[in-house]
C-alpha cells in the first residue's frame, strides 16, 4: 500500500468514526456544523456504527484501518470497537501475505494454528524468530508492520571465514543466533550480506546496520575507517564508518579527514548505539525497495589496506530495518528541508 493510499484510508476512517459515532472531539463552533451535517441524513436511514454486530464492525474496520496504530486508537472508542479492533479480520491485514511461507523455515513452529493474529503480530514485534536453518532472523516493525531481517554471521560472506587461525565461530557470546564470528587476526577484512529484495516490504526505504562487539583485547579496528557500499539495482550508496569502542578515535579520524577535505559523514544515525544486550549497532546506509522488487541488495564492508593487523571484532550480523521515511516523496521533502537548514546555518 502506497503512502497516499494509507493517508486516504486514515482520513476516511477519521471521518467515518466522527460522523457515524459522534465522538465529541470538536470545538463548540465545529460541533454546530457537525450537527447540521447529521441532520441532512434522514433519521430512519441513520445507523450508528457502534450498534452493528461485532463481526460487521470488524469487517468495516479491516477495510479502513491502515496501520496497527490506527487499530490501537479505535480500541479506545468503545467496548464494541475494542472487540472489533482486536479481531483477526483487522490484524490479518497487518501481517505479511507470505508469513506462512516465512515461518515454515523456522523450527519449531513459532505459532499454533489457533493463535490470534494480534498475538502473532505482537510476538514478531518484540521477539524475532530464527529462519533459514537459524541463519537469519525475522521480525516486524511495530508502527507499520513492515518486514525486518537480520542476516546472521553464518549467512554473511566473510573473508577468512574458513581459516580457523584468522576467524573463529563462537557460541560463548549471548546472541540471537547459535554462533557469531570472532576476528582472531587478519591483515584485511571484507564482509558482505546479500538479500533478495522480493523478501522485503515493497515501496519502503530500508536502513542497514552492523550488529557487533569489540572485545577488550583488540587491535586495528577503531583507528581506521572502513568503506561501506550498499547496492540495490542501479543505485549505490557509499560511506566510511569507524567501529572504535568509545567514539574518540572516530572523532579524531573525522577531524583529520575533514581538514584534508575527505570527511567521513557524521550524522545522528551514523553514531554507534548500544542495543541494551551488550551488542552495538552502527548505521551503514539506506536503500529503497520499489513496488515491484526484483534482484537483490548487497551490503559490503571493506578494509583492504592498512599497516596494522586487525583482531577483536565480533560480528552477530547485518540487520535490515524499515526507516520512518515511508516514501520517496517524503524522503525528497526531508532532503530539501535538510539542505535548506544547512544553508541557513552556513549563513
Amino acid at each position: 500500500m502506497s503512502f497516499r493510499e494509507r493517508e486516504q484510508r486514515k482520513q476516511f476512517l477519521n471521518f467515518e468514526v466522527k460522523f457515524l459515532i459522534g465522538i465529541e472531539t470538536r470545538t463548540s463552533s465545529d460541533r454546530s456544523s457537525f450537527e447540521r451535517d447529521r441532520s441532512i441524513i434522514p433519521t430512519k436511514e441513520m445507523v450508528e456504527l457502534g450498534d452493528l454486530p461485532p463481526d460487521c464492525i470488524a469487517l468495516i474496520l479491516s477495510q479502513v484501518l491502515a496501520t496497527p496504530v490506527d487499530a490501537g486508537r479505535c480500541a479506545t472508542f468503545s467496548v464494541a470497537f475494542r472487540a472489533a479492533s482486536d479481531s483477526d479480520a483487522v490484524w490479518r491485514n497487518f501481517l505479511p501475505h507470505d508469513l506462512d511461507l516465512i515461518v515454515s523455515t523456522s523450527s519449531p513452529p513459532p505459532f499454533g494454528p489457533s493463535t490470534r493474529k494480534k498475538d502473532v503480530f505482537l510476538r514478531l514485534c518484540t521477539d524475532p524468530i530464527l529462519i533459514d536453518s537459524d541463519r537469519k532472523s525475522f521480525a516486524l516493525e511495530k508502527w507499520s508492520g513492515k518486514k525486518c531481517y537480520m542476516v546472521g554471521a553464518r549467512d554473511l560472506s566473510i573473508v577468512w571465514g574458513d581459516i580457523p587461525s584468522s576467524l573463529q565461530w563462537s557460541s560463548f557470546h549471548v546472541s540471537r543466533f547459535p554462533e557469531v564470528a570472532e576476528l582472531i587476526i587478519v591483515c584485511w577484512l571484507e564482509v558482505r550480506a546479500n538479500m533478495e529484495t522480493r523478501l522485503l516490504s515493497a515501496d519502503t526505504y530500508y536502513s542497514a546496520y552492523l550488529i557487533f562487539k569489540i572485545v577488550h583485547k583488540n587491535s586495528g579496528i577503531g583507528n581506521q575507517a572502513m568503506g561501506v557500499s550498499i547496492s540495490s539495482g542501479s543505485e549505490v550508496e557509499r560511506r566510511d564508518i569507524c567501529l572504535d569502542p568509545d567514539g574518540r578515535l572516530r572523532q579524531q579520524y573525522q577531524t583529520s579527514q575533514a581538514q584534508s577535505s575527505r570527511a567521513v559523514r557524521s550524522t545522528e544515525e551514523n553514531i554507534r548505539q548500544d542495543q541494551g544486550d551488550g551488542w552495538k549497532e552502527i548505521y551503514l546506509g539506506k536503500f529503497f525497495v520499489n513496488n515491484r522488487p526484483t534482484g537483490e541488495v548487497q551490503v559490503s564492508l571493506k578494509k583492504m589496506t592498512s599497516g596494522r593487523w586487525k583482531s577483536g571484532l565480533v560480528i552477530q550480523g547485518i540487520e535490515l530495518r524499515p526507516t520512518r521515511i515511508i516514501s520517496r516523496q517524503s524522503s525528497q521533502s526531508a532532503d530539501r528541508w535538510t539542505f535548506a537548514q544547512r544553508s541557513a546555518e552556513m549563513r
